[in-house]
């Protein structure tokens, strides 16, 4: 089996607020869980309305396909354009 574990570090220029943060997180939540089937969640930075952290973990027995779905997530988390992405990392586990 093969976990694929992901974060990404967001800078929000406009919110500022708790509740804009929310918003803006809620959206890039739900499109990563729609479009790519990944446990997806706010994992950090919850009380910082100028920065969010977002996880992610994907399973599977194949470790190039999850490596290729961690970099297409990092990329659409990218295009979406919702904040600006100031940090990421991912780890590969072989279990």
């Amino acid at each position: 089996m093969v976990v694929g574990v992901g974060i990404v570090i967001f800078r929000l220029h406009d919110c500022n607020s708790l509740k804009g943060k929310r918003k803006v997180v809620k959206s890039v939540v739900a499109r990563l869980r729609n479009n790519f089937n990944a446990s997806v969640a706010e994992v950090g930075a919850n009380d910082d309305h100028h920065r969010a952290e977002i996880g992610f973990s994907l399973v599977g027995n194949d470790r190039k396909v999850i490596n290729a779905k961690l970099d297409k997530i990092f990329n659409f988390a990218e295009d979406l354009g919702l904040a600006e992405i100031i940090e990421t990392d991912m780890e590969i586990f072989n279990i």
